[in-house]
């Protein structure tokens, strides 16, 4: 029997990793708690006093401030988590770096200094780095957009980053809250989770808090995960029993979970819900319906309804008098 691979606890958060960057397509991906650091980037160029190299080559000394393209120029986070933009600069001299918001061409740092009242944008950068980082905390969506990091040459160079900042992940079970199966039915569950730039590396299945495993005695249990823009988890228990009731949840690595309650009937009918034809109505407790005899619950339920609330509004026609009395006299 093959062991179930660990999985994280069901009532704890699942955290992000503190960073993850690649670098290859001119990308990075950053994710992480908005108060853990970030490291500077590595620069491609090697600039040393009075003369340079790339790749060797030995080129002469700038007498401008360069721009290093290690920086990446297309950044992705999550909603409510920190971004970092980098700009690397060599042979910066006295001048001064800012970063720039293009949308509105607001000026968001110069320097150390932070000229916006949005706390959430500050800037870092150590003085044996070139590298000028715009940190965002708790970025939102709406600071998606073009970020123009600025040195304060004539005129001026500028190095641009977009930003786009992606909605939180979230996880959802088709038909949830509660799912009725009948006995030996199969229960078929489907968990989808959107809004994630990157497909969960895993999805687990929970049933009332233990970890669902499709290699247990029981058997007939299936797992398959379909990972794409909106990852599909799906959980298949075949023959249900009244054992199969209870809470299922489900746990990406990448968002919080998600519940749903299943009933596994055994030929009874939900609680306050009776059907017919595919229709459900509803039957409080002491209502005419749940008087009558349990065959009449399930036919022709509607077509009686009707025939009673006629009879109970309609009134017969009042007669009126023929003038008689009692004595049969007074004719004309």
């Amino acid at each position: 029997m093959t062991s179930v691979p660990a999985a994280p606890t069901l009532y704890q958060p699942v955290l992000y990793p503190s960073r993850r960057a690649s670098r290859g397509n001119g990308s990075v991906i950053l994710r992480g708690s908005s108060s853990r650091p970030v490291e500077p980037i590595r620069p491609l160029l090697d600039l040393g006093a009075g003369e340079s190299s790339v790749g060797g080559t030995g080129l002469p000394m700038p007498l401008h401030p360069v721009f290093d393209q290690a920086a990446p120029r297309n950044v992705s986070s999550l909603a409510n988590s920190a971004a970092y933009l980098h700009c690397l600069v060599h042979n910066l001299g006295n001048k001064s770096v800012s970063w720039i918001r293009q949308r509105d061409l607001h000026i968001m740092t110069v320097g150390r200094y932070t000229y916006t009242t949005d706390q959430r944008f500050e800037v870092i950068h150590s003085a044996d780095s070139q590298d000028w980082i715009l940190k965002i905390s708790y970025a939102q969506m709406k600071d998606s957009g073009v970020y123009e990091c600025q040195v304060s040459t004539k005129p001026v160079r500028t190095y641009q980053v977009y930003l786009n900042v992606f909605a939180s992940p979230m996880a959802s079970i088709v038909g949830a809250p509660d799912m009725h199966v009948d006995k030996g039915s199969t229960i078929n569950l489907t968990c989808v989770v959107t809004h994630s730039p990157d497909p969960p590396s895993y999805v687990f299945w929970y049933h009332n808090g233990e970890v669902v495993n499709y290699d247990s005695p029981r058997g007939g249990i299936t797992v398959v995960t379909e990972r794409g823009d909106n990852t599909r988890g799906y959980l298949l228990i075949q023959d249900a029993q009244p054992s199969d009731t209870g809470n299922y949840s489900c746990v990406p690595s990448n968002t919080a979970f998600t519940s749903l309650t299943v009933h596994v009937l055994n030929g009874e009918t939900p609680a306050a819900m009776q059907t017919s034809g595919g229709a459900s109505v509803f039957t409080p407790p002491g209502s005419l319906l749940t008087s009558l005899p349990r065959p009449l619950q399930h036919h022709h339920i509607l077509p009686l309804l009707l025939l009673l609330t006629l009879l109970l509004l309609w009134k017969p026609p009042i007669l009126s008098s023929v003038g008689v009395d009692g004595g049969g006299g007074g004719g004309l």
